[in-house]
């Protein structure tokens, strides 16, 4: 059999149909896990034709998506990152995602992408982490030694200083709205962006040196500025989120 014979893999490119709908007032947010959001796994043609109808019926204007991003390990609920710029395989294709998300919009529905972009899976094989091996510490994608890992989470921490971290990270945020149309993000866990001891046994009681002293992450907060800065340039009406338990 020759290369022409053998049968074409090429899945026709998903075109939105609908637009974004206008920025609500008061956004009434529903956050789902697509896989969880019903008594079997769901996938996202399915979540979209069965869910969504429901979560604008129960007079929600805005969906917040967990668990987008490839990752290896279904139990981290999506937050053991693998791949930051592929669709999460277990619920379908890049071109159902799109089908989901244009069917949100039909609805008035803006959708909101929980992403991860305070620390990463510790996978070699199939994730990030394996890419750092042999550069020196300015040039890692994490940062090195402890700093670099997430005793609670088991996962590796992003290297704010390096500038192709940056980049990574903010080409990630415009490929989400660019090639999948979300409306704005979710960011996942803040607090351990904003400190270097990641809040870990540290007990906050409102006091203003908790929250500004020389445990602050300052490469991690200016990475946050780029990415509120560069998010409102491409989408002026994004909404953007963080998740901050401190």
């Amino acid at each position: 059999m020759s290369r022409g014979d053998l049968p074409s893999l090429t899945i026709p490119r998903y075109v939105f149909k609908h637009p974004r709908p206008r920025k609500p007032d008061t956004p009434r947010i529903y956050e789902a896990h697509v896989g969880m959001s019903g008594e079997k796994p769901e996938v996202y043609r399915e979540f979209a034709d069965n869910v969504l109808p429901r979560i604008r019926a129960k007079n929600y204007n805005t969906v917040q998506l967990m668990a987008i991003m490839e990752h290896s390990y279904y139990a981290s609920f999506g937050y053991h990152v693998t791949n930051f710029f592929a669709v999460s395989s277990k619920s379908g294709t890049p071109e159902d995602l799109k089908y989901l998300v244009d069917k949100a919009h039909s609805l008035g529905l803006r959708v909101l992408m929980d992403v991860v972009h305070g620390h990463a899976s510790k996978n070699v094989t199939d994730g990030l982490n394996g890419y750092d091996v042999g550069q020196s510490a300015q040039e890692s994608y994490f940062y090195t030694g402890d700093r670099g890992y997430h005793k609670l989470w088991d996962s590796r921490l992003f290297n704010y200083t390096n500038w192709e971290v940056l980049r990574f990270l903010l080409s990630n945020l415009r490929y989400w709205m660019d090639e999948f149309m979300f409306d704005g993000f979710r960011f996942d866990g803040v607090t351990s962006m904003l400190y270097n001891h990641h809040g870990i046994n540290t007990s906050f009681t409102g006091n203003y040196k908790e929250y500004f002293g020389l445990d602050t992450n300052v490469d991690a907060i200016i990475y946050m500025m780029l990415a509120n800065h560069l998010i409102h340039k491409v989408l002026p009406e994004a909404t953007i989120i963080a998740e901050d338990v401190s």
